[in-house]
């Protein structure tokens, strides 16, 4: 373990927030997790059970899952959750104007020493470090869904974080095994989710306009890549109104219509298709078709004579 940061504290008992929480807390680090939400804090603590018994099982470390959730604690105080902390991480929505509020509060209760994390996928810490005083200890660490699986994390500086910042979040990211990719100078989408997002919009495209049916995108990728999921299915997995905001946010930064996100998109997320979370998305949960066995067997494919 590093013996710069010790402690840790997530923002957020959503998706990810659990998910992170449970990773550190597997490789030794006492972790606290907010949320303003108490029903989001117990459906965090299902998630964060689930996560850590599910990696412990499939990666076959010996060690009983209770030793790893008693180093986690759950606090509708933000002031409580974060007072003693050596690294915060945000993992609120993707939502700028949020982001900044919950940083400000961070810079003001965090020690001096803390530095301050921002998990999102797409949205440069440059773009919310003006609401702190610590400019040179915040930084985005980025991680993928499912950690136990896709464990490699975007690290970006902001326009002022230092050498120590970005070296000691280096060291903390391995040292729960995780494979840091570091961005050489700030871009929007950072490392490979500036890849993904080219994918995605590809995808969305040729089914938004009617070239493809969704589910033969997937199949392609999967048995291109050897993924689990598909396109499609990874975007049920993350959230279709994440990645509504998130195509969209390229689209207005840009300006460029080719990236704005296909009102089809839209439409499923006003319907509240959000995916998993909701049940339904481009597959129905938590059952999809995409991840039965016969979803790439060529054999259920007829063709027509």
């Amino acid at each position: 373990m590093g013996e710069e940061i010790r402690k840790i504290s997530v923002v957020g008992a959503g998706f990810m927030g659990p998910q992170i929480a449970s990773r550190a807390a597997i490789f030794g680090f006492d972790v606290n997790i907010f949320d303003i939400d108490s029903s989001a804090l117990a459906r965090g603590s299902q998630m964060l059970a689930y996560f850590t018994e599910e990696y412990l099982k499939r990666h076959g470390i010996e060690g009983d899952a209770e030793v790893a959730l008693r180093r986690v604690s759950f606090h509708s105080s933000l002031v409580d959750a974060v007072a003693d902390s050596d690294l915060v991480i945000e993992a609120v929505t993707e939502d700028v104007g949020i982001k900044k509020k919950v940083f400000y509060d961070l810079d003001k209760l965090c020690k001096a020493h803390a530095i301050i994390g921002t998990n999102s996928s797409s949205i440069p810490v440059s773009w919310i470090e003006g609401v702190v005083e610590r400019k040179d200890k915040v930084i985005n660490i980025h991680f993928y869904t499912p950690i136990s699986d896709l464990y490699f994390v975007d690290i970006m500086r902001g326009s002022k974080t230092s050498n120590e910042t970005l070296d000691k979040t280096l060291e903390w990211v391995r040292d729960i095994e995780c494979l840091p990719l570091v961005a050489k100078k700030e871009c929007l989408g950072f490392v490979f989710n500036r890849v993904w997002h080219g994918a995605r919009r590809e995808a969305l495209k040729s089914w938004a306009e009617g070239y493809a049916d969704y589910r033969d995108i997937d199949k392609g990728w999967m048995l291109f890549t050897g993924m689990p999921l598909g396109p499609f299915g990874i975007m049920d997995y993350i959230g279709l109104d994440v990645v509504y905001k998130v195509q969209n946010m390229y689209f207005e930064e840009t300006g460029d219509p080719s990236l704005k996100p296909p009102g089809a998109l839209k439409d499923m997320v006003e319907r509240g298709e959000l995916g998993m979370k909701s049940g339904k998305g481009f597959y129905t949960w938590p059952d999809p078709e995409c991840l039965k066995p016969d979803f790439l067997n060529p054999k259920k494919v007829k063709t027509k004579k």
